[in-house]
This record gives structure tokens, sequence and C-alpha cells, in this order.
């Protein structure tokens, strides 16, 4: 009997969870049998992510072994994150612009959604600046940043361990290796957790739908599709072309990371792909310390889909409020998105926290958030593969920019 694939499991669970959610859309008693089992999912997923962060980063910081090759790494890869998040931003801004997705919306028709959950956070975060997030990258005690997920700080101690590993020559050998035992490990744990990747999909996407179902899509349903036709354009052709001139192709990208764009699409989390993202791209011949060093790094600067996003949120709801932005106008909302979407990287529910302490800076009111917040879990799992999609191929250009080869991919098709 031929075995099926993890990527036909995955969609089987999909499709499963959509229809059970529909059967009984609207009853209270879906989400309380299937949320838990979500949950647990989640939970396993970000219980491995900072131990193979930090297990990663240290092998391949160590194998690289010098300051300066790695401070030129990572000159790049930044640079690279603010090229193509500055084009998402002005992609969201052109396709607002162009479809009017707010125009002649009703807000009386709209169903407005209690926003409270988001307003503190985002009031802890207004005053937080870039110069607060540098300060903050150093932490003062690596425990509790690991305790609390706090991926910068974790980064920072991991390539300076790592450095300091590959100072010590032979002395660090039994601590090389016993990470590098600690990050093989863990990518077993990886893959024995994703065998239960098609029970998570079931339960998360059935407790979406039933929760919200399709008749919430029909008000906000032209705002709904100019977010997945801009994410659609911005995979296809921005990074279509970042991949051409990579000499990648972005459809073969797309088709191997297939198990990973569904399960980030149906969980609207990027962090449930992390572990086995890394394990791909270094199995697509990209060396481990690039590897390492750009993904995790990529989940708080490289958030394509989540700021093309809230470019065309922010006008989305001026549009609706009747706010005609000028061009200076909107060429501020980019500035300012440039800045707040990188300075609160890393808080849960970050795009709505991100617009919520931006509208009111740019003349957009706040309150136009809560007509959106219904549908927001439908458009954050768009947002979430484009966001995977956009780290991956990140991984690849900075691979080909520090003059390495990949492997030919049809040597890398998974089952």
């Amino acid at each position: 009997m031929k075995k099926i694939s993890l990527a036909w499991q995955i969609f089987i669970g999909l499709t499963l969870g959509i229809i059970v959610g529909a059967v009984f859309y609207g009853n209270p008693h879906v989400a309380s049998y299937l949320q838990p089992i979500g949950d647990i999912f989640i939970r396993l997923i970000k219980m491995i992510v900072v131990p193979i962060v930090i297990s990663s980063l240290i092998v391949g910081v160590a194998g690289v072994g010098d300051m300066k090759s790695l401070g030129k790494l990572g000159g790049k890869t930044l640079l690279y994150f603010e090229i193509i998040t500055t084009i998402a931003i002005i992609v969201g801004l052109l396709a607002a612009n162009m479809f009017q997705p707010g125009a002649g919306v009703d807000k009386s028709k709209l169903a407005k959604t209690d926003i409270n959950s988001y307003v503190s956070t985002a009031e802890q975060t207004e005053s937080h600046s870039m110069i607060d997030t540098v300060v903050n990258i150093v932490p003062t005690n690596i425990i509790q940043s690991i305790s609390n997920g706090e991926m910068l700080p974790i980064i920072f101690f991991s390539v300076m361990f790592g450095l300091g590993v590959a100072a010590i020559g032979e002395k660090g050998i039994p601590i090389l290796n016993f990470f590098r035992g600690t990050a093989d490990a863990m990518f077993y744990v990886t893959n024995q957790i994703m065998k239960l990747a098609p029970f998570g999909v079931f339960a998360l996407i059935g407790v979406t739908v039933s929760k919200f179902g399709v008749t919430s899509l029909i008000p906000l349903g032209k705002l709904v599709l100019v977010v997945y036709g801009s994410m659609i354009f911005f995979i296809l052709v921005v990074l279509g072309l970042v991949a051409k001139i990579a000499g990648f192709n972005i459809i073969r990208l797309i088709k191997y990371l297939k198990d990973e764009l569904i399960l980030g699409y149906t969980t609207a989390s990027s962090e449930t792909v992390l572990p086995k993202i890394m394990e791909k791209m270094e199995k697509l011949g990209c060396p481990k310390a690039i590897t390492s060093f750009v993904i995790p790094t990529g989940y708080s600067f490289n958030l394509d889909g989540s700021t093309l996003y809230q470019a065309i949120a922010a006008m989305f709801i001026a549009q609706m409020y009747g706010i005609d932005m000028s061009i200076m106008e909107q060429i501020t909302l980019i500035l300012v998105l440039m800045l707040t979407s990188k300075g609160i990287a890393g808080v849960p529910g970050v795009s709505f926290v991100v617009l919520l302490a931006t509208l009111g800076s740019v003349g957009i009111p706040v309150e136009g958030l809560a007509f959106i917040a219904g549908i927001d879990r439908i458009l954050d799992m768009a947002r979430t593969c484009v966001n995977i999609v956009g780290n991956s191929l990140a991984v690849i250009v900075i691979t080909k920019w520090e003059g390495y080869k990949l492997k030919d991919y049809q040597e890398q098709k998974v089952a």
C-alpha cells in the first residue's frame, strides 16, 4: 500500500477541517473540542524553535570563524531585508490606490469586533523607537530572553558564543560537537512533531471556519481579494524577479516548500515552519552559517507579507472614512511603516499592533481596525505564506551573493 505523503495528509486535514467548520458554523462547542488539539500542536512547534535556532547558529557561526566575515554577511542580509520590505509596502499602496477596496464601503453593515486585546500592547510600543530595538538586541539575562522567546537577543548571544567557540580553537571542539549533536537531535524531534501536522491543521482550520464562516467575508470581500491578489502578485512577480536574478525559479521554490506553505497558511504562523525551512534550505545547499542566521533574523526584519498587508489595511481604512491621502502623506506612511514594522517585531498579533501604533500618526482613525479585525485571521493566513516564501528566498539570495552554489533542485524533491 502506497504511503500518503505529508503534503497530502496536511491537505486532507485542511479539507476535513473546512467541512467540519462549515457544517458546525456558529456552534461554540467546535472550538472547545478542536482548539486544544491545535494549541498542543502550536506549543510543540514553539518548544523546539529556540533550541534549534541556538544550536544551529552556534555551529554555523563557529564555522564562519571570524567577525569580519560575519559582519559582511549581516550587512548584506539587513540591506536585502530593508529593500524587499520597502518594495512590499509600495506594492501594497499601489494596489490600494488602484483597486480602492475601501471606497463605498457601508460601515453600518460591517460587524465591529473588539480590539481591546491589541490596544494595551500598542500603547506600550508607540514610544518604542528603533534605538530601543537596537538596545534590546543585547540581552541582560540570556535565560530570561530564552524563556520569553525573544529572538533578536537569542540571535545576538548565539552569534557571540559561536565566535567565542571558534576563537578558542581545539578547546572549543567538544562544545561544537555538543551543539552539532543538539541540532541534529532537534531536527529529528521536528520530523516526529510534523507527523502530527495534519491533526493540528484539521483542528485550527475547523475552529477558524466554524467561527467566521464564508458569510463574514462577503462585506469585506473586495479587501480580501485585493490582499490575496497583491500577495500572489508579490510572490510571482517581485520575488519571482529576485529569484530569477539569483538564478533560481520561484515556482520551483514554492513546490519545494509546499508542505510548509500549507502548514503555515492553516496555522497562520510562520514560527510553525521555521525548523523545517532551515532544514530544507540546508538540503538545498545553503550553508548552515547563512541559513541559521538569515531565517531567524528574517522573522523579525523580513516580514514581507505583513508589511504589504499593513499598507493595504491602512489605505482601506482611510478610503472607508473618505480620507484622501496625498502622495506626501503616503510617503510618510511608507517611512512610518518601515520603522514600526521592525521596531516591534515578534509581538503577538504584530500586524494589528503595528497598525494601531501607526495609523494615528498619519491621520487615519484607529477605530477603523475594529471593522476588519473579524477577518484578520483569514488575511493573516495569506501574509504568513508570503513571509515564508520571502525568508526562504532570502537565504538563496544571500547564499548566491556569498558565492556559493546550490544543489540541483531535482535532487531535493520530497515525497
